[in-house]
């Protein structure tokens, strides 16, 4: 197996940041706005944006985290028990305007799914889409991010970015199998 740090902590550390700046480019005022993490891989992220958007504008923002496990098309089709994480979204999504965070784009699957779930929530305003890492191809749905950390060419299913949250070491590799 061959693996490629494509992020080192300092460098996740300055994307997350720049990402957290180019929403407030976009959005002058939050207060229509929310922030919605992506269980489990996306929540980091979302939470680390979010608090270096109300660290800069010096205001809290509509944040929440959402588990899709049971909007998947595929949940059924898994041999093991699914467990779903907890869904945090104390508010109406009704009329904001709603930027999903996770941390890898590949097929859209996943957030075709979080579309399907977020409208149990009310009908959003407007839905966008931030993510660490954008996997340019392999696409199975008409799915793109507005903000993008990085995006990398991938040769398909033998390779996965692995994104590794230990705590003050925080890194993203490219792996491939041969």
């Amino acid at each position: 197996m061959e693996e490629k740090l494509l992020f080192d902590h300092h460098k996740l550390i300055v994307t997350l940041n720049r990402l957290a700046y180019e929403l407030i480019e976009n959005y002058d005022d939050f207060s229509n706005t929310a922030i919605i993490g992506l269980q489990p891989r996306g929540v980091l992220p979302a939470r680390f944006i979010k608090n270096k958007i109300e660290e800069i504008i010096g205001k809290k923002i509509n944040y929440g985290e959402l588990d899709i496990t049971f909007y998947r098309d595929d949940f059924r089709s898994s041999e093991k028990q699914l467990s779903a994480s907890p869904i945090h979204i104390p508010f109406s999504t009704e009329g904001l305007k709603i930027i999903l965070i996770d941390d890898v784009l590949y097929t859209g699957r996943s957030i075709r799914s979080a579309m399907d779930a977020l409208v149990d929530f009310g009908r959003p305003d407007k839905v966008e889409l931030c993510v660490l890492i954008d996997r340019k191809y392999h696409r199975e749905n008409p799915i793109s991010a507005d903000y993008v950390g990085k995006s990398i060419d991938t040769r398909g299913q033998n390779q996965k970015v692995k994104v590794d949250w230990q705590e003050n070491n925080y890194k993203v590799w490219l792996k491939t199998h041969e």
